[in-house]
């Protein structure tokens, strides 16, 4: 004849037994739990950043391309527009200017600069994205980033502008003080199309962090 087993310790083992099962899963369901949340925080985070960036770029290219026509008064570094460009950097007429309308399309999208007249003022390390002397490229230049060529009489980067579009050889580009054979002393704001390889550095002043 078989032994009953007891109901009451029947009840009680399986209470011991779901409170150990319960002991070693509600740790992991708790981490998972507040993973996600975190995880999602990330994301939108990042998003965020994001959006803002290329809205500015967006805003920045609107700026630059109005812009496109602007000429000089008599071929000297004047005319209304351009010395709006130079007292944006506290210079009058007469000085060379493809720095100044840069500093000054940013000012008008709202992008902190420098201010500057001075191109090389406009390539600090902590903003260079691309550089023909080191591999600092990531990717390619996005619009509304800065192009530098550099000048060996002058030993520095001496003219500068927008790049409006990166492609495997050559970018397309939005600069002032140049004209149609893309002198650095020109006579007013073109859209040019340059070889890659004529360029010293690439710099960003939307979305490269200070």
């Amino acid at each position: 004849m078989k032994k009953k087993i007891n109901p009451l310790l029947m009840i009680t083992i399986s209470v011991i037994i779901i409170k150990i099962l319960l002991s070693l899963l509600l740790p992991s369901l708790g981490s998972n739990k507040h993973a996600a949340p975190c995880s999602l925080a990330r994301q939108d985070d990042m998003l965020a950043e994001k959006i803002p960036i290329e809205t500015t770029r967006l805003r920045v290219k609107k700026i630059y391309d109005s812009q496109l026509g602007v000429r000089e008064a008599t071929g000297h570094n004047d005319g209304a527009q351009v010395e709006r460009y130079l007292r944006y950097t506290g210079l009058g007429k007469g000085h060379a200017w493809c720095a100044a309308f840069v500093c000054w399309v940013l000012g008008q999208a709202g992008v902190d600069n420098p201010k500057t007249a001075w191109a090389a003022s406009l390539f600090p390390k902590n903003r260079l994205v691309w550089s023909r002397a080191k591999a600092l490229a990531t990717g390619n230049p996005q619009r509304a980033t800065i192009f530098g060529i550099y000048f060996p009489s002058l030993k520095r980067i001496a003219h500068c502008g927008f790049i409006d579009k990166w492609s495997e050889k050559e970018v397309i580009t939005v600069e002032g003080n140049t004209n149609d054979n893309g002198s650095r002393e020109g006579d007013g704001v073109y859209r040019k199309r340059r070889p890659i390889r004529s360029l010293y550095a690439v710099a960003d002043w939307i979305g490269r962090a200070s």
